[in-house]
């Protein structure tokens, strides 16, 4: 009997126009090997912990793939979008785990939008840095069709970290 860990995260984004929900998009990510390392390393080997993550948006633009072996310093396959007036990416702030998972359901991430673009999808990572490109990307992924956000719009990104 396989009674093995899987990780995965459960992406569910909203955005609003006008304080109106104009539409709505969920996804299951793709948890990259460094994700995946950084989690065994911080509770199994250093026990050191990076309390702070991040939460950042895909551009459409130039989108050809993910891949587990994506990076911040190296994801040639996707830029991320900065069309958002926030200095730095939304912080992904949980409570304790309970039942086997974690979100962000109390404090979603919000993206305040400032220009006509097309969003992919979003991405989890341990580095603030709007546009940066250090820090450990968790996981990354798509909605199930690009959306468009015009300026005004915020999109609030609610993130499930469950096996």
């Amino acid at each position: 009997m396989n009674m093995g860990v899987t990780l995965k995260s459960f992406y569910e984004v909203d955005c609003y126009r006008d304080g109106i929900l104009i539409w709505s998009d969920a996804f299951y990510n793709l948890v990259t090997t460094a994700g995946k390392n950084a989690l065994l390393d911080m509770t199994f080997f250093s026990g050191v912990v990076t309390p702070l993550w991040y939460v950042g948006v895909v551009a459409n633009a130039g989108f050809t793939q993910y891949t587990a072996t994506d990076t911040m310093s190296s994801h040639t396959g996707w830029t991320e979008s900065t069309t958002y007036s926030n200095a730095t990416r939304p912080a992904y702030t949980v409570v304790a785990a309970s039942a086997g998972s974690m979100s962000n359901d109390a404090s979603r991430a919000l993206f305040n939008i400032n220009g006509t673009t097309t969003i992919r999808g979003a991405f989890l990572v341990n580095n603030s840095t709007k546009g940066g490109s250090t820090g450990t990307l968790y996981g990354e992924g798509d909605f199930a069709n690009a959306r468009n956000v015009v300026s005004g719009d915020i999109l609030s990104i609610k993130i499930t970290l469950t096996d």
